[in-house]
């Protein structure tokens, strides 16, 4: 009798036993994922607001539409102007491979999305097919 229970326990483990691991597995997977996720934001975040050439870039856009500094900012096509549409590609590439939520890239940067948005000029250099925007290009048209 003994030994029947035992065979009925150890089938009842060998069906069992693999089902949590597989939920253990997915559990440690999406931890893993969340805090990767967290990293990017963390040092996405850090890098935007401490590199003094982004702030500058983000001060000429913080302004109306139309301002000639905006306009002549995407005339001159400085590095730095690429370099801040550059970051934003990556934030937008990091989106669509799902290593940034969507929720993640509005809740830290849709005020400065919306800041290159409102600006033609910029909106049109981002445009540019041979510009190489295409991710943030698609990233704004979602927003």
């Amino acid at each position: 009798m003994c030994w029947e229970i035992l065979q009925d326990i150890a089938k009842i483990v060998s069906y069992v036993g693999p089902t949590i691991a597989a939920f253990w597995a997915l559990y440690v997977y999406w931890s893993g994922a969340r805090r990767e996720r967290a990293k990017w934001a963390e040092s996405l975040y850090s890098r935007f607001f401490e590199k003094k050439e982004l702030k500058e870039i983000r001060e000429v856009l913080d302004c109306d539409p139309g301002s000639p500094e905006v306009a002549m900012l995407v005339t001159k096509e400085s590095p730095e102007f690429t370099d801040y549409l550059n970051f934003f590609e990556l934030v937008a590439y990091l989106e669509e491979s799902r290593q940034l939520k969507p929720k993640d890239v509005k809740a830290l940067f849709e005020y400065y999305l919306g800041c290159l948005k409102k600006h033609q000029p910029v909106m049109d250099y981002i445009s540019g097919r041979s510009n190489g925007f295409e991710h943030l290009r698609r990233l704004l048209s979602r927003k």
